[in-house]
């Protein structure tokens, strides 16, 4: 294997590079199942099949999809994002 320049690779990346180079690495049998298999679980992880009503005030929802507007994608989709962050630990609050 030829040897990669180390020269702008953080410490993780040159781990990786030096176990590339030793052949610490194992072809994957058929690659064209493994590639199927994991396509179908990230479809079915981003499906999304459920649905939830809530309450908002006019000012509230406004306010929503003029945000979304700006961002350039419907309002369902950015409530669906700032949710998706919130319990993933992407969105915290800010100090004020």
């Amino acid at each position: 294997m030829k040897n990669i320049n180390n020269k702008f690779l953080d410490d993780e990346e040159k781990d990786l590079a030096k176990s590339i180079a030793n052949d610490e690495w194992q072809s994957i049998g058929n690659l064209d199942q493994m590639k199927r298999l994991l396509q179908e679980a990230a479809r079915t992880t981003m499906t999304k099949d459920q649905r939830m009503n809530i309450r908002l005030t006019k000012k509230d929802l406004d306010g929503i999809k003029t945000r979304a507007l700006a961002e350039g994608m419907p309002y369902q989709t950015l409530v669906s994002s700032i949710i998706h962050k919130y319990i993933s630990g992407q969105l915290t609050e800010k100090e004020a």
